[in-house]
């Protein structure tokens, strides 16, 4: 069965696809009103979420679907403690795909593991987050036409940022882009993503201090929080902090086409006088979010009894050897709940979690 729990679970062909199909929903709306008659989808949020969750909903029933779930696990058998791959066989029953958002990573994965319809991770932790992935994409190609050949600055948090995992991810595919990192030495992008060889053949990467050095050269400035209580130190969150705050006068230098994306919420990162910028995309984004998800459900539901359309298989040990490891990350789902361990020989060379790409030990 097609499920999606990281961005690299579709091809290009099927990212290209959905991604034309929401341009096709854009400009005719009215053709999709009944697409999803008599289908039902589930959204388990087992944390705080708004655009995602309602983006979710008004997709599903602007398609002509209807929606169950929870926002709230406290109000449902979860306060009981009932596992989350109980859950999932449970309103397998009832739906016909379901949306999760686990605070645990890998938390999808293991759903996929037993779910009986499509599974969509709708962020798992800090681990992935790749229908904000497709978000961003739609938008990259709404906002300047293509999606090789970009010069994309990440701004922020890179470290524990799952959208910035997940694009990079995903913008690997295309031909001709660059990545410059934006953070302070605490939040850089982990090493497992920044020096995995087949990301480091297909994109260009930099790391630079401030937004001001490259902002001529960026089309997309892609901002996340920085966030103060992953430091250690007041004093080094307070010397860094007015680097990633994007100003009206930071705009100044940068293309007259450039966009400024960010998954949001935001809090300081993007004064409000941005707003008023046209080169200030991030609501035009959550816009193309709902449409975005709108063809993403749409063919989940394609391709379920297709086999040309499947989940490819994960490259892992076999239970045996796997089982000589534990991962390292206490918030990962193997390490919360009783589902079989799975590990994988990573391109670096260390072996980690196939759930959250954790060290494993």
């Amino acid at each position: 069965m097609k499920h999606l729990i990281d961005p690299t679970d579709l091809t290009l062909e099927e990212t290209n696809n959905i991604i034309a199909l929401a341009e096709e929903i854009i400009a005719h709306p009215e053709y999709y009103t009944a697409r999803m008659k008599g289908k039902k989808l589930a959204t388990l949020f087992y944390e705080p979420s708004t655009r995602t969750r309602l983006s979710f909903t008004t997709a599903m029933m602007e398609l002509g679907g209807n929606v169950l779930g929870f926002s709230d696990p406290r109000n449902s058998s979860v306060s009981k403690g009932e596992t989350m791959q109980d859950t999932v066989r449970v309103m397998g029953c009832f739906a016909d795909i379901i949306a999760i958002r686990h605070n645990i990573e890998g938390a999808p994965l293991a759903a996929a593991e037993v779910s009986r319809v499509p599974i969509i991770n709708a962020g798992d932790g800090s681990h992935a987050h790749p229908t904000q992935t497709l978000t961003d994409l739609l938008t990259i190609k709404r906002e300047i036409g293509h999606l090789d050949n970009i010069t994309i600055g990440f701004c922020g948090d890179l470290r524990f940022g799952r959208t910035v995992h997940s694009l990079i991810k995903a913008l690997a595919r295309y031909e001709g882009n660059k990545v410059i990192l934006i953070a302070p030495d605490d939040l850089r992008l982990p090493d497992y993503i920044r020096n995995d060889e087949s990301l480091n053949k297909k994109l260009e990467f930099r790391e630079v201090q401030t937004m001001e050095e490259v902002m001529p050269e960026l089309d997309i400035l892609y901002m996340t929080r920085v966030q103060q209580e992953r430091f250690l130190d007041q004093d080094e969150f307070d010397r860094v902090k007015d680097s990633f705050v994007l100003t009206l006068d930071k705009l100044k230098a940068a293309k007259e086409k450039m966009a400024v994306l960010h998954p949001l919420p935001r809090v300081n990162e993007i004064l409000q006088e941005v707003d008023s910028d046209p080169r200030a995309a991030y609501f035009r984004q959550v816009e193309s979010g709902k449409f975005v998800r709108m063809a993403l459900l749409s063919r989940l539901i394609d391709w379920k009894n297709d086999p040309s359309h499947k989940l490819a298989a994960r490259d892992e040990m076999d239970a045996e050897d796997a089982n000589k490891y534990r991962c390292t990350n206490a918030n990962c789902i193997c390490n919360r709940e009783p589902v079989r361990r799975r590990i994988k020989l990573h391109a670096d060379g260390t072996v980690r979690c196939l759930y959250c790409d954790s060290k494993a030990k």
